[in-house]
């Protein structure tokens, strides 16, 4: 809305290729700058044609990212029930928190591992920054568990490579080299594990594409990803600020240009600030997303995730089950059973909220 110049009034969004917003009626408005780099040069797209024909692999991430929006983050006793629950949902990856920003989710993550907590078939990850101390207290949290995702992230856009970072292109390419690195000396000295990276170019959908797909090579490479050595490529819309087919374009440009592809599971992580974070998944995964990663219900910081059920159900109500094994239950359980998980364990609770404010 405009700055109080008028009431009613929206203003006008850049025009594809530019920067400048149309002013209101009112003359005196002093004109907004917004980042648009454009629509993406992607003339023979692919993804308009293509349906949805599988489930992607899902990640939930409502006990780090749900978790850190509530006005009262979750303690270890609640953050495991809502892990058990996740676990009888079907989710296979849970992101169980940031242990090296927490020790409330340092002594939940010690305690999955020590007390043997985690499924055969059910890989945690954890969350940390391209910092080497956050990354050596991240490794401990999960020493010793039988498989972890480690999740290392770093802006890549231009606003935060000037303003927080103050590196240029080159510089921020040896900052994920150097900590790729560092984190692969830190796991490979832990062969007991089954170590996955998965790499983030933070702020990617405000981000040039040729510097997001340079640092997820940078990231690549440094990981030596290949036969036996995982890795996740995550791309998230970290503030959402294009339509939902802008970011679909950024999707199967960076499909089609990520190498050894084949050794890649491409993840989105989209968020709901234009209130399109389902659509933009679902285009997503047309245009070459194997895993998407969200809440149920779209918790999360600001305007909240991607809803799992959400999309779950688009998905279901065109023929798509949930889960890619059958064995796994069906997506009436996963609805009952996240509202379960509101009513019993407080995760949404109307009335507590109702005394927040």
């Amino acid at each position: 809305p405009c700055r109080g110049c008028c009431h009613n009034a929206l203003h006008v969004l850049p025009q594809p290729g530019t920067t400048e917003v149309e002013p209101c009626h009112d003359d005196r408005q002093t004109r907004h700058q917004i980042p648009n780099h454009g629509p993406v040069a992607l003339p023979d797209r692919q993804w308009p044609s293509r349906s949805i024909t599988r489930a992607p692999r899902w990640l939930s991430t409502d006990l780090r990212d749900g978790n850190q929006a509530l006005f009262e983050p979750m303690n270890g006793e609640r953050k495991m029930k809502l892990f058990h629950e996740l676990v009888r949902i079907g989710f296979k990856e849970i992101e169980v928190g940031f242990p090296a920003a927490s020790q409330t989710d340092f002594d939940f993550v010690r305690r999955l591992i020590d007390e043997n907590l985690i499924p055969d078939d059910v890989t945690i990850m954890v969350m940390t920054q391209s910092r080497e101390d956050l990354i050596a207290r991240t490794v401990e949290a999960v020493k010793g568990a039988p498989r972890a995702i480690v999740h290392l992230y770093n802006a890549t856009a231009p606003a935060w490579r000037r303003i927080v970072f103050g590196m240029n292109v080159t510089q921020v390419m040896q900052l994920i080299a150097h900590h790729v690195g560092y984190l692969k000396q830190l796991t490979d000295a832990q062969p007991e594990t089954q170590w996955t990276l998965q790499y983030s170019p933070e702020t990617f959908s405000a981000t040039e594409l040729s510097v997001s797909l340079k640092a997820c090579q940078t990231a690549v490479a440094a990981w030596n990803a290949g036969p036996g050595r995982p890795i996740i490529i995550n791309l998230p819309t970290t503030v959402e600020n294009a339509t939902p087919n802008v970011f679909a374009d950024q999707i199967e440009w960076m499909d089609r240009h990520l190498s050894p592809r084949e050794h890649i599971t491409l993840s989105v992580h989209p968020h709901n600030d234009r209130g399109t974070g389902v659509a933009a998944a679902e285009l997503a995964m047309m245009a070459g997303a194997d895993r998407v990663e969200g809440c149920l219900f779209g918790n999360g910081e600001r305007c909240g995730n991607v809803d799992i059920v959400t999309l779950a159900l688009n998905m279901y109500t065109h023929g798509c089950f949930l889960y890619t094994s059958e064995a796994d239950d069906d997506i009436p359980c996963l609805v009952l059973r996240g509202l379960r998980i509101i009513t019993t364990n407080k995760y949404i609770d109307p009335s507590n909220a109702a005394n927040r404010h």
